[in-house]
């Protein structure tokens, strides 16, 4: 049977889908039919129901609980890697509330997290996550929120943190910041979801067990990143909570939930 899936080619996702869609596992006759694209564009298909299996962000997955169900595996989430507020110098918190914010979407946890600590700031034009940096370079925007392997660059072209979202929600919760996770449609019969499920697992454990496979498919699709960056992002983004949301992953997202 054939499921339409998608995900973004970021590499903590390509990184852990690759077992599944190249069968490199045992996926119960499973076929993938995978469709790549932003995170954003995927939280918005979801809205529409348009595929299977997907990654979203926790913070659409709030909206679509009775849409899709969660997935215990692949989730990206943890510590010390939430999105960073990035300007090209200092601001105070008055001049950030009246700032032209670029953010990566209205339905990232990303955007949810700004509002959480800046609710007056709310010029925010959305923008491709992979943009923002040189929006906020150029002065299109006084500053950005970003995510990804952004959080690896943007020192390194002069710009300045100016938040760490992701640890004062840790700071006020004591919980890892859930970002993103994977999700099936809940119109598929009970069974295929559960066989979902299982092949989601195990494409994760199989990535994170044997690095080296998923390599040249992370590589594919990393426009051109560089060779560190792109390690640095799969060692940030996948960790254990990825192999299993467990009790204390699934404790952040109900705290997600609950706000």
């Amino acid at each position: 049977m054939k499921i339409s899936l998608g995900f973004s080619p970021c590499p903590n996702d390509t990184f852990i889908f690759d077992a599944m869609v190249h069968g490199k596992i045992d996926t119960e006759g499973l076929s993938f039919d995978v469709v790549m694209a932003d995170v954003e564009a995927l939280n918005h298909w979801a809205f529409e129901g348009r595929l299977d299996v997907t990654k979203l962000s926790f913070h659409a997955y709030t909206y679509l609980t009775d849409r899709y169900n969660l997935l215990e595996s692949g989730a990206a989430l943890g510590n010390n890697c939430g999105p960073l507020l990035i300007a090209r110098q200092p601001m105070t918190e008055e001049m950030i509330n009246n700032a032209r914010i670029a953010i990566p979407g209205q339905y990232t946890t990303a955007n949810f997290l700004l509002s959480q600590v800046y609710p007056q700031a709310v010029n925010r034009p959305i923008m491709l996550f992979s943009a923002i940096e040189d929006a906020v370079l150029n002065g299109e925007a006084d500053a950005g929120l970003i995510i990804h392997e952004n959080r690896f660059t943007y020192q390194d072209k002069g710009l300045v943190k100016l938040a760490d979202l992701g640890k004062i929600w840790e700071q006020n919760t004591g919980l890892p910041i859930p970002l993103g996770g994977i999700a099936v449609n809940n119109e598929l019969p009970p069974e295929l979801q559960e066989a979902i499920g299982r092949v989601m697992t195990r494409s994760v454990a199989y990535a994170m067990d044997n690095p080296a496979e998923a390599l040249p498919f992370v590589r594919a699709h990393s426009q051109e990143m560089d060779e560190g960056v792109m390690y640095a992002h799969i060692n940030l983004y996948v960790n254990e909570f990825t192999r299993a949301l467990g009790e204390r992953g699934h404790s952040a997202v109900a705290r997600l939930l609950a706000v």
